[in-house]
């Protein structure tokens, strides 16, 4: 019964995850979510929850290196994401 609940948990989070409202965050987080979330345990699960809320404009600008997060959970996947989609390591931009 509780793999059936972090099922239906996983499924939300990639539906959320791919119908952002942008298509570019539909892109860049449904093509990463879609690649990560079927191994996601309960307590990963909780985080991508809480990672769907976050709106596009400041996510999309995370990811693109607009601005820096200081919160190092989210900016461990907004790295990830960024190496998941070939994007240039945040480090480097403007050096």
């Amino acid at each position: 019964m509780e793999s059936d609940d972090l099922d239906l948990r996983r499924r939300r989070c990639l539906f959320r995850a791919e119908h952002r409202g942008t298509k570019e965050m539909d892109w860049l987080l449904g093509k990463y979510a879609s690649a990560q979330l079927p191994g996601v345990d309960a307590e990963g699960m909780a985080f991508w929850e809480e990672l769907v809320l976050i709106p596009d404009p400041q996510f999309y600008d995370w990811i693109m290196g607009a601005q820096v997060t200081e919160d190092a959970r989210i900016a461990e996947v907004v790295g990830a994401i960024r190496a998941f989609h070939g994007l240039v390591p945040h480090e480097t931009m403007g050096q």
